[in-house]
């Protein structure tokens, strides 16, 4: 074997069908994207099937690269891995399934795809058994950032990922309703994603209340509350408007094909560990990131605004490695300077770019 064999073991593998499998998060939807344009430019008649559920693939859905999608209803129960079955049989055979999740349930629905060759995670990674339901698996490899873990299947199978590409929006035909939401703004508007998918990774909404008087008052920008309408959001929001003398605009509910429009129309975005952190940075648009909960050198800002991000994961001076470990009760330690002295690095670096 070749060294060119070695890093790229797969490199024969047909790409004209191609099944992703990558069910869940926002987030990690986003860092699918670039592996799905980079095996487009590198086969531009690609036809790429990705299971999904329904929360994330309102995100995808009408993406040139995306050309089916197969909706996984996990409230379903076995009825919704059966449906999953059905659809996988009717659209297959594929070339190729791309298994991006280490759990039990992603092997399960890998086993449906029929494909000659399923491509997985290395054992050391893969977890509750994944590794049983791949018959090809990418080189073994120390931990990394989730999208570069990503790009790691797009080595093994030879296919250049560089520059990474999102094409995450907005669409042509959502620019008409970006332009009427920003219309009603007098000022640059800064976007605050209020919760996320758990308790732990949230920031104290008393403190963005502080954060978005300082936000309009000394810093010129509007405050906009973004994220969807659960309980925990819906309390959020309930705290910061009555606790902010500078009322902010309540956004949460829009969905995420708006959420695109609005991030992309920012001035600067202030978000916990949460899918929308990646769609700004997938946007191009600067954030402020609070990270306490998760190992930000996993799951931090992509290659871009990492001097406005806060790290509340480790010790000051701590060395840590990147891994899977979560630390409770974390976010409390960002103060309300914390965020404000990185709004201030945003507004001597980026405010004019």
């Amino acid at each position: 074997m070749t060294a060119r064999d070695s890093a790229a073991p797969y490199a024969h593998v047909p790409l004209d069908r191609v099944c992703i499998v990558m069910m869940s998060a926002v987030g990690d939807a986003v860092h699918v994207l670039p592996v799905l344009t980079a095996l487009e430019r590198a086969h531009p008649a690609m036809h790429a099937t990705w299971v999904l559920q329904p929360g994330p693939a309102t995100l995808v859905r009408g993406h040139p690269s995306v050309d089916d999608i197969v909706p996984f209803d996990r409230t379903a129960g076995v009825r919704g891995f059966a449906d999953v079955r059905r659809e996988l049989r009717a659209r297959g055979p594929f070339d190729l399934c791309i298994n991006l999740q280490v759990y039990f349930k992603a092997g399960l629905i890998t086993s449906f795809v029929p494909a000659p060759v399923k491509l997985g995670f290395d054992r050391a990674r893969a977890r509750d058994f994944n590794w049983l339901f791949t018959n090809a698996k990418i080189p073994p490899h120390a931990m990394g950032h989730v999208q570069d873990q990503y790009f790691e299947f797009l080595e093994a199978l030879g296919v250049p990922h560089e520059p990474p590409v999102w094409n995450l929006g907005p669409w042509p035909d959502e620019r008409a309703w970006q332009a009427e939401f920003l219309s009603q703004f007098d000022r640059p508007i800064a976007p605050i994603v209020v919760a996320t998918s758990k308790p732990q990774k949230d920031w104290l909404p008393e403190r963005w209340a502080a954060v978005c008087d300082a936000l309009y008052a000394d810093f010129g920008l509007q405050p906009v509350l973004v994220g969807g309408r659960s309980e925990r959001e819906l309390a959020a929001e309930a705290v910061i408007v009555r606790e902010a003398r500078h009322r902010p605009v309540s956004a949460l509910g829009s969905g995420l094909r708006k959420l695109v429009a609005i991030l992309d129309g920012a001035a600067l975005v202030l978000s916990p560990d949460t899918g929308p952190l990646h769609m700004t940075v997938a946007l191009d648009r600067p954030v402020v990131s609070l990270i306490g909960y998760s190992n930000p050198k996993r799951v931090g800002p992509y290659r871009k605004f990492r001097d406005l991000m806060i790290d509340a994961y480790g010790e000051p001076g701590e060395e840590y490695p990147i891994s899977m470990e979560n630390r409770l009760d974390r976010m409390p330690r960002i103060t309300v300077d914390d965020v404000l002295a990185k709004v201030q690095v945003w507004r001597e670096r980026y405010r004019a770019v």
